[in-house]
């Protein structure tokens, strides 16, 4: 019965570090993150399906080297930037990072108004119930207990997956052009090459890196711990691209097919709401309610995260107390900068007239301009044997984690001249 005692004792340590990299992966499925997913399927169909297995495996390898570096140093990754590349090193990307993270903060106030809109429910009084909801999730708990709401809230993302499957995809169909590039893809047409890399910029996001290095040093995980870390990001990291596969593969099977017999091409949506809603004729209301409620979901959950991993990483970077295990009075600068980034967020969003779409897509380009940096400096960290010991990266996973760094600059430039040049096309 060896056997059976080595199977409990693995898995009650896998169920003890489960958490940070699963929350992180699901998070970055937000307003933006489905918005960008249900264009793709809407406008090209199942031709973008390809693009989710190497994204895969990039996020895998970015998200890994964080959980990492959190395992053995015990330092937040701003920690870590500071002390070895000096505080105006970390202020620039703290200062980076506040702006662009405002930005996503809005664009998941907007989801949550907008995906409860056609349910009648005003945005007035949507968004500040819900941003009080977030506060209060927030101040009121404990690491552990704020945990176990974000778990729950991350396997809502099953609702996309019934959602695929209520929409009767061709399965063969949609298999297939995951491994090989089907007939359509066209590298030459700049709608689809900026749609895949709006997906790309979409997956994987700055704030991701600083909030799971921060929640696997505050969970307590350590290098002894980390191979059961290890398989909780990439689970998270398995579990969202596939939910991200199959909202694309619902938009393809309704929204796109729809269009095509109409018009001859794919449906350009202007948000994720107006994907919902034209499901619910073409693949049953439930699908529709699911669609929307799953939005709702994420727009919530991201709306409480992304806050939270601002206020790590400004008060790692310049030596504050920070943790959600801490009381409001021995972390005041950390519950304040998060009690701020909601208010200001949600009250941004009601503005009349604000271009909600043009927000959300901005929000999403500023995550790519800042990309390119964080994997740098994580790639210069995680090499220095000073700091890592043995667990530095082998030749091969640098290989590929440098890779992926010079594949996103390469991809992000290509990003920003296209919104100069070409405004997105939905």
């Amino acid at each position: 019965m060896k056997w059976l005692r080595s199977w409990k004792t693995r898995t009650l340590l896998l169920l003890a570090v489960i958490g940070p990299g699963f929350i992180t992966a699901n998070v970055d499925n937000d307003a933006g993150g489905i918005y960008v997913y249900s264009s793709a399927g809407a406008r090209f169909g199942y031709t973008l399906l390809w693009s989710i297995i190497p994204i895969t495996i990039a996020l895998i390898v970015v998200q890994e080297m964080c959980a990492r570096m959190g395992a053995v140093t015990g330092k937040g990754l701003s920690d870590l930037i500071r002390e070895e590349y000096g505080l105006r090193a970390t202020f620039l990307v703290m200062a980076a990072l506040v702006v662009i993270n405002f930005s996503n903060v809005m664009t998941e106030f907007i989801g949550i108004a907008t995906s409860l809109e056609p349910f009648h429910v005003s945005r007035w009084i949507s968004v500040p119930v819900c941003a009080v909801i977030v506060w209060l999730i927030v101040i009121k708990g404990n690491y552990k207990s704020i945990e176990k709401i974000f778990l729950t809230a991350s396997f809502f993302y099953v609702c996309y997956i019934v959602a695929g499957v209520l929409a009767h995809p061709d399965w063969t169909h949609a298999v297939r052009a995951t491994f090989v590039p089907s007939p359509g893809t066209d590298f030459r047409d700049k709608e689809y090459l900026y749609m895949l890399v709006g997906i790309i910029g979409t997956t994987i996001a700055p704030w991701m890196q600083f909030y799971l290095q921060a929640s696997v040093v505050e969970k307590g995980v350590t290098a002894r711990q980390y191979g059961a870390s290890r398989l909780d990001v990439i689970f998270g990291c398995i579990f969202t691209d596939v939910v991200a596969w199959f909202i694309i593969v619902a938009c393809a099977a309704t929204l796109y097919l729809s269009s095509q017999a109409a018009t001859g091409r794919g449906m350009v949506i202007d948000d994720a709401v107006q994907a919902a809603k034209a499901l619910g004729p073409l693949a049953g209301k439930y699908a529709q309610i699911l669609f929307g409620a799953g939005l709702f979901n994420a727009s919530l959950f991201a709306a409480s995260i992304l806050p939270l991993s601002t206020a790590y990483t400004v008060c790692e970077g310049l030596g504050f107390e920070s943790g959600l295990d801490k009381k409001f009075d021995e972390a005041r600068v950390f519950y304040w900068l998060y009690t701020v980034l909601v208010a200001a967020g949600a009250a941004v969003t009601l503005i009349p007239g604000l271009p909600l779409i043009k927000v959300s897509i901005l929000s999403q380009v500023l995550n790519g301009v800042l990309l390119p940096p964080i994997l740098i400096y994580m790639l210069l960290l995680i090499n220095k044997r000073r700091l890592m010991g043995k667990y530095v990266n082998s030749r091969t996973f640098n290989i590929i984690a440098w890779s992926t760094a010079g594949i996103i600059i390469a991809l992000t430039i290509v990003y920003m001249f296209m919104s100069m040049g070409h405004p997105a096309q939905g």
